[in-house]
């Protein structure tokens, strides 16, 4: 029996911009909507009230979980100790949530390219901030789940395999994989290999269609990736991050350039039902 826990990200609700209001609203939303848990993504500002935030949870009776993706000022290639600086900010944060996940794209500043595929010097460098911040990490109790993009926004991680290779090199028992459907269905050949390739170092889950849509009214196979989740008898969290284009500013800010034919809650609650389903 796979032990999983259902999750919405704070972008299934508002922008991709922490605010105090915002946070609330979609902390009250996704209880209401009978999530276990909420993603929260953690501004790069680190302008993040933990204590307050942990209150609204309590009060909503909801888990949480991190994430961060990094800016193009903390792309670890170029900026190491700047990238290293923000992911430890992050896990302090994680640390005062009391939760004990972060995930996010840990691998590379979105959107920064250097014109070439990532070189061996390159990787040394990740290898070695990775290593840093996974004992910090340790020191705080907070596993780091790492998640590949696809290659119109990074040429670092692409694949389960680039980060798995990369969290190998480390050695650190702590660093896991954090995959997302979205981003395979580009850069997978299929949705069993990578689940079945990770095991047990896969933590947690983007559960997305191909367009971003309703579940099940895309191009991803979901009986090839719920049938590998089984398979391993993953243990972590599944979480929907699909967007409505009836969230102001969210098409700007994913380029959701098409309109949704679903508001944000017609999507959640769809999207849990089909989750449940599978499970």
């Amino acid at each position: 029996m796979m032990n999983v826990k259902f999750g919405a990200s704070l972008l299934s609700w508002i922008t991709p911009v922490w605010g105090a209001e915002a946070g609330k609203y979609a902390i009250e939303k996704t209880a209401k909507a009978g999530f276990d848990l909420i993603e929260i993504l953690l501004p790069s500002t680190m302008e993040f009230n933990a204590k307050e935030v942990k209150a609204q949870l309590k009060n909503n009776n909801l888990e949480a979980v991190c994430s961060l993706n990094l800016p193009k000022e903390a792309h670890i290639a170029f900026h190491p100790k700047v990238a290293e600086s923000l992911m430890k900010e992050a896990i302090d944060k994680t640390s005062e949530l009391e939760t004990d996940f972060l995930g996010g794209v840990l691998h590379s500043g979105i959107g920064v390219f250097s014109g070439n595929p990532l070189t061996e010097d390159e990787a040394e460098i990740i290898v070695e901030v990775w290593s840093n911040v996974a004992d910090y990490a340790k020191e705080k109790g907070v596993n780091i789940g790492i998640e590949p993009i696809n290659r119109y926004e990074t040429y670092v991680c692409n694949t389960a395999k680039n980060v798995l290779d990369l969290i190998s090199k480390t050695g650190k028992s702590n660093l896991f994989l954090h995959l997302d459907t979205f981003h395979m269905n580009i850069e997978e050949n299929n949705f069993y290999e990578p689940v079945i390739l990770a095991g047990n170092k896969l933590k947690h889950v983007h559960i997305t269609e191909s367009h971003r849509g309703m579940l099940g009214e895309g191009t991803i196979n979901w009986d090839e990736f719920f049938g590998a989740l089984k398979k391993i008898n993953f243990e972590g969290n599944l979480v929907l991050e699909n967007f409505s284009s009836s969230v102001s500013g969210m098409q700007q800010m994913v380029s959701l350039w098409q309109k949704s034919p679903y508001n944000a809650e017609e999507l959640a609650l769809g999207s849990l039902n089909f989750m449940k389903k599978y499970i």
